[in-house]
């Protein structure tokens, strides 16, 4: 269950970062209440994974979803730029991720 947590903690941070996006520095309200709401969510989440998970694993599964989903988000949603370079990035992280967990990082 606490990869659960991991996994859906990771994700609203990307709904976090999104919002944050959107708010336009705090200016727009809707947006800027999101961001408020999914921090809390990702954050609790996060903490209580890191009940019975490595932290160090833990924190780069929740941070790799963070930064592969908020970049492919950017990507998508946004109209950023998709280069070789981000791409390949964007695996490396996943790599590292995965790498991460078949070193013995977590329960």
């Amino acid at each position: 269950m606490a990869w659960v947590f991991i996994v859906v903690a990771g994700l609203f941070e990307v709904a976090m970062a999104y919002s944050l996006k959107l708010s336009d520095g705090f200016s727009a309200l809707l947006p800027s209440v999101g961001f408020v709401v999914f921090s809390v969510l990702s954050f609790g989440l996060l903490a209580l994974g890191l009940k019975t998970l490595e932290v160090g694993t833990a924190y780069a599964v929740w941070t790799g979803i963070g930064a592969v989903g908020t970049a492919a988000l950017g990507i998508v949603a946004l109209g950023e730029d998709a280069s070789a370079l981000k791409i390949a990035s964007i695996l490396l992280i996943i790599a590292g991720v995965v790498g991460l967990n078949l070193a013995g990082g977590g329960h």
